[in-house]
Parts: structure tokens; C-alpha cells; sequence
């Protein structure tokens, strides 16, 4: 195998966007069901405490290097044959649109809304309520990022096994 900068930026999305996949694949199917259990405060301060945690130096690459690698990436490949192309090209839109902006513009918002909240000092049914206002909605805008990180993740596998197809039937 060659190591060229297109060998080492397609590496190194693959390796970010599995890391962030598996990330969000563990949210969705052990830590959010398991807080869920929880009642109002405990699961309410569970993610708050959890949010807190996460945001880190490497939780910051991992999440959101892919940003860069994935365009990176479709530009050191637009002189691929097509279908490779447009594997990468997809596969960057899925991780960017279905990821970092979703995250943004979605998780980010009700990430604050919990954060700016005294829990301590709010009734049961004002947590109920906070709880009713976060949690499906989170839940949901977090399965979106599952999927699409991880059938990111998928088509960049693909395109790596289709280079190296490629690369061993041409003569």
C-alpha cells in the first residue's frame, strides 16, 4: 500500500468517522437507554455531568476532525473513477449534515437548555417537565447521527476496498 497524502487523509477519516460511529452507536444503544431508567433529577443531572465530561480535546478531534478530513478527502478523490467519488462525497455529506450539523443545530441547543437549568432548585413536575422537553427530542436527533455516522463509516470501508480492487486489477 502506498502511503500518499490521498492514502493517509482516506486513513485518517476512516479511523475518525469509525471512532465518532462507535461514539454515537454506544450513546444509543447502552448509555441514553441506560439513564433513561433514571428518574427525572437523577437522569437529568446524569446528562448534564455527562455533557460536561465529554467535551474534552479528545472528544473534540474525534467528533469533529472528520469535518476536515471528509472534505479533505472528496477533494484529493474528485479525479476518482465515479463511484468512488461519489462513495466519498456521500459519505462526507452523511457525516457533516447528519453529524456536525445536526449536532450544532439540534443536540447543541438542547444541550444548553439542560445546562442552563437549576435542577436542584426546580418541583417535580418543572423536571417532568424539562425531562418531556429533552429527552425524545435528543434521542431522536441522536439516532440521525448514529445512522448517518455509521453508513459514513461503512461507505468509506467500501471505498478503501474498492481502491485496493482497483489498484490490484489494473495492469
Amino acid at each position: 500500500m502506498e502511503f500518499s497524502v490521498n492514502t493517509i487523509t482516506t486513513m485518517s477519516t476512516i479511523l475518525l468517522t469509525g471512532l465518532s460511529a462507535g461514539l454515537c452507536f454506544t450513546w444509543t444503544n447502552a448509555i441514553t437507554p441506560g439513564i433513561g431508567r433514571l428518574d427525572d433529577l437523577g437522569y437529568l443531572q446524569s446528562f448534564q455531568e455527562m455533557n460536561r465530561a465529554i467535551i474534552n480535546p479528545i472528544f473534540l478531534i474525534v467528533f469533529f476532525g472528520p469535518f476536515f478530513s471528509h472534505i479533505i478527502n472528496v477533494y484529493l478523490n474528485r479525479n476518482q473513477p465515479s463511484a468512488i467519488f461519489w462513495m466519498v462525497f456521500t459519505a462526507g455529506i452523511l457525516y457533516i449534515a447528519g453529524v456536525i450539523v445536526i449536532t450544532i443545530f439540534g443536540n447543541i441547543p438542547l444541550n444548553e437548555l439542560l445546562e442552563n437549568a437549576e435542577l436542584e432548585v426546580l418541583s417535580p413536575d418543572s423536571l417532568k417537565q424539562l425531562r418531556n422537553n429533552f429527552e425524545n427530542k435528543w434521542n431522536l436527533l441522536h439516532l440521525i447521527r448514529t445512522i448517518t455516522a455509521v453508513l459514513s463509516f461503512v461507505l468509506l470501508i467500501i471505498t478503501l476496498l474498492q481502491n485496493q480492487i482497483n489498484s490490484n486489477t489494473t495492469i
